[in-house]
């Protein structure tokens, strides 16, 4: 221990015995300062104070000095908890930091761009339950006759999930073609993931194309969430099935493909489980009060009518999404508008 701070402290703690006003409890905190700059342990500040006030009251009974041997003691163990808590505090902002900059990063590059159609309506959300997002969306076309969209959900979430996305970006970069149809979409993006991610790795993905020329919807499914299709004719919903294998199981798939004429005012909704498995306290949100929240917006703009549907879903959730949300609707409208 200095003996300089030793000297500093007994006469900082003599001038506050004696006079006890604001200017010396002041200096007594600036004084705290230097201990934390010097490293000096809480154990040894009480040192300090006991041995000066030694000084100033030998009279004291000996009770009142073992007491301050209990504290030091005390102080030891709280010196080393507390030393701890600071590491584990500034290895959670370490962490914090990264996985920011994580985030950021994966936006940057699972970022794609919505088509603009002549008779189409896209309306797109992704919003993740935390920093990293385990849905991806992804948008192939050619402005012109097709307007593609993969929706994939990671099973697993964090780092590990964000990595198998690039995957999947890369394998939709590599397809530059608009007109390919959704099957070997997929068996191109399953053969991609199932050499480059881990063998416990899977994605489930979505894939629809849109055919301006004949108002046809063309999809197939790699083990995804059904889309669903609202007949404005009809005012019903019914579900696009397609099966097939999730991506990354084996390299060799068949996946089949289906297709469905579109009206002006159908809707078809692509989806994540995040949206389908919404739930509260009391369980899960029925999908009745969805598809009927659905339906109240079948007039709106497709953006309008995704954005909605997840402002009203998170307030039933209390605002508290437990897992990744995604949602994407292709809305027919005139073709001559």
């Amino acid at each position: 221990m200095p003996q300089e701070i030793e000297r500093q402290y007994k006469e900082i703690m003599r001038q506050y015995v004696m006079r006890q006003t604001e200017q010396n409890l002041y200096a007594g905190q600036n004084f705290s300062r230097q201990l934390i700059q010097k490293n000096i342990a809480p154990e040894d500040v009480i040192s300090i104070h006991k041995a000066a006030l030694e000084e100033m009251q030998p009279e004291l009974p000996v009770n009142v000095w073992h007491s301050f041997d209990l504290l030091i003691e005390m102080m030891i163990r709280y010196g080393l908890a507390l030393k701890e808590h600071q590491s584990l505090l500034q290895r959670q902002e370490e962490m914090k930091l990264e996985m920011d900059l994580a985030a950021n990063v994966q936006k940057t590059l699972l970022k794609t761009t919505v088509p603009k159609i002549k008779g189409l309506e896209i309306g797109m959300i992704s919003v993740p339950a935390r920093q990293m997002n385990g849905d991806y969306i992804y948008f192939l076309s050619d402005n012109t006759e097709y307007a593609g969209v993969a929706v994939a959900d990671v099973i697993g979430k964090g780092i590990p999930a964000a990595l198998c996305m690039s995957m999947v970006k890369y394998g939709m970069d590599s397809l530059q073609d608009s007109h390919t149809d959704p099957a070997i979409v997929l068996d191109v993006i399953n053969r991609i993931v199932e050499k480059s991610v881990d063998d416990d790795m899977f994605i489930s993905m979505f894939y629809g194309r849109y055919n301006v020329t004949n108002s046809v919807f063309t999809y197939a499914s790699a083990g995804h969430e059904p889309a669903l299709f609202f007949d404005s004719a009809t005012e019903t919903f019914s579900e696009l099935h397609a099966k097939g294998l999730l991506l990354g199981v084996v390299p060799n798939v068949t996946y089949n493909q289906h297709d469905i004429t579109l009206k002006t005012g159908d809707l078809v909704v692509m989806m994540t489980d995040g949206v389908t498995e919404c739930r509260t306290e009391e369980g899960f949100i029925e999908q009745d009060i969805i598809l009927s929240l659905i339906s109240s917006l079948r007039d709106k703009p497709a953006q309008v009518i995704v954005d909605t549907v997840y402002k009203e879903l998170e307030k039933m959730q209390d605002f508290e999404l437990r897992d990744d949300f995604t949602l994407v609707i292709y809305k027919k409208t005139d073709s001559n508008v």
